[in-house]
């Protein structure tokens, strides 16, 4: 029992120790005392916006249905400048090196199939107008777009595909665009210069709801039932790529501004 009061000042000296300790300790990590404390550069944005990029061209950010607001002007600049057209021609001339070797059979169906939108023809136009992609896609204001019919052709990608009908491929454009759209984007895709395709595939009544990856991967099987042998694709989107009856090569542009599932 005698040992109970010396138990008692041992933890009293302890605590008093610990506390006055604690009123001279002084951290080694300070959090910042207001939210502007650390302002943001440009730079810092313009390193992010290039890793962003890059996640997203290489599918690591999955599913995202605008670009961040800190990146509006990156992308822009990228869209606008030079590099989105090197980018877009590196691609081509990979596709036309490797649609080179492909041993072009006579029964005509070797084949290559190309998307639409940011593949053959090119909707800066439109979003110039609606934020580069930071803006939630309007379906309404879309269809208006497509009416008009007045997308521009991606240089290269005439180039790839006038080179691809030279060397004897049967061409198939195959979109995600509606049915009720076929007069518009044929004739936007004519007045581009893109001619004598076997194929202009889009989305019929009964596709409604179905994922992209789903749709395009059931009309390249129809393709490849009917005897085609799909040595090359081109797509802005993943889901242009990927998915089943694939292609023996598929070939990704660049597209910063927007995400299809």
């Amino acid at each position: 029992m005698a040992s109970q009061p010396l138990t008692f000042l041992f933890l009293l000296l302890v605590t008093t120790s610990v506390l006055e300790s604690s009123a001279s300790f002084e951290p080694n990590i300070r959090l910042p005392t207001t939210a502007t404390s650390v302002p943001r550069s440009n730079i810092d944005d313009d390193l992010y916006c290039a890793s962003w990029q890059l996640a997203v061209e290489t599918n690591n950010a999955g599913s995202w249905a605008a670009i961040p607001s800190r990146c509006v002007p990156f992308v822009r600049a990228y869209m606008t400048g030079q590099r989105y057209a090197s980018d877009c021609e590196v691609v081509a001339n990979y596709s036309l090196a490797y649609a080179s070797t492909v041993q072009i059979a006579s029964d005509g169906k070797d084949a290559w199939v190309f998307d639409v939108d940011e593949t053959l023809l090119t909707n800066l136009p439109y979003y110039r107008d609606h934020g580069f992609g930071s803006e939630i896609f309007n379906e309404s204001c879309w269809d208006e777009w497509v009416a008009e019919a007045k997308a521009p052709a991606i240089p290269s990608s005439l180039k790839l595909y006038n080179g691809l009908k030279q060397m004897g491929f049967k061409i198939f454009v195959l979109t995600g665009r509606s049915e009720h759209q076929r007069n518009d984007t044929r004739k936007n895709l004519e007045l581009a210069g893109y001619t004598g395709w076997e194929g202009l595939i889009l989305r019929g009544a009964s596709d409604g709801g179905t994922p992209a990856t789903i749709f395009k991967s059931e009309r390249r099987s129809v393709l490849v039932n009917e005897g085609y042998r799909i040595h090359g694709n081109s797509g802005d989107q993943w889901s242009d790529l990927l998915g089943f009856a694939v292609a023996k090569r598929s070939f990704k542009l660049p597209n910063p501004m927007y995400y299809i599932a």
